[in-house]
């Protein structure tokens, strides 16, 4: 079936990138099957982060089909291009209905990107994951990437102003090796496996980064920046 909206779409979102004079860096698209299911299971710090794996899968001529929480579907004027995308809606009072629409799509050979974080984390740190992307890759036989990307934030981020300054920010997006999860697999073991994968890659990455992070309000409070840490947020949920 032709693509009628991802095109148009990529055409302006590689506009916008150029307008902000982005220095991006894409790592690991080797990785990226060039037919075939697989799932991006990513790290979430930017309303942006879609957009920008999305971009970097584009080299080996795929489209990734991203899950994406309900209310951007419900809106007038995002909800018909998602959906024209064929990205996948997320209920998240009743997960059942997407994980069965990411598993179909996985079994029809798509790509699929998901955040096992749920929501941006405000602190640039990995926050505890959930285990769909390991689920889904146990029932349709797809291999996870752990996918990172960082710089993101510096542009469009939860509680920070929006930064579209035209400030050449270095954007980075790291795919790594594929995880593939036997069917009887532990799910937990897995997950772990995700996460410390995950880990390793962003420390890699952040420190790899051009740009200093000393003082900086879009980095984490381990690496000299202001962000809220793990901890501090989880004190204001109490509070």
């Amino acid at each position: 079936m032709a693509e009628l909206v991802y095109p148009p779409i990529i055409f302006i979102v590689k506009s916008l990138w150029k307008y902000l004079r982005l220095e991006l860096n894409f790592q690991g698209e080797a990785h990226v099957p060039r037919k075939g299911a697989a799932i991006f299971a990513m790290n979430h710090i930017g309303y942006l982060d879609f957009a920008i794996v999305g971009t970097a899968v584009l080299p080996a001529n795929r489209l990734v089909r991203f899950m994406a929480k309900k209310e951007i579907f419900d809106h007038k004027i995002t909800g018909p291009l998602m959906r024209g995308m064929k990205h996948i809606s997320v209920d998240r009072t009743n997960g059942s209905s997407s994980f069965v629409a990411a598993l179909r799509a996985l079994k029809a050979g798509e790509l699929v990107g998901i955040f096992p974080e749920a929501t941006i984390s405000r602190s640039f740190e990995l926050k505890e994951m959930k285990t769909g992307a390991v689920r889904l890759a146990m029932a349709s036989g797809a291999p996870i990437l752990p996918t990172i990307v960082w710089g993101s934030q510096r542009i469009w981020t939860k509680n920070v102003k929006r930064d579209f300054s035209r400030s050449s920010f270095p954007v980075t997006v790291a795919i790594g090796e594929p995880i593939f999860v036997a069917r009887d697999a532990d799910v937990e073991a897995k997950e772990l496996e995700l996460k410390n994968r995950l880990t390793e890659m962003l420390a890699k990455v952040q420190a790899e980064y051009p740009d200093s992070y000393l003082g900086q309000r879009w980095a984490p409070a381990r690496l000299g920046g202001t962000a809220p840490t793990l901890a501090q947020i989880a004190e204001e949920k109490k509070g």
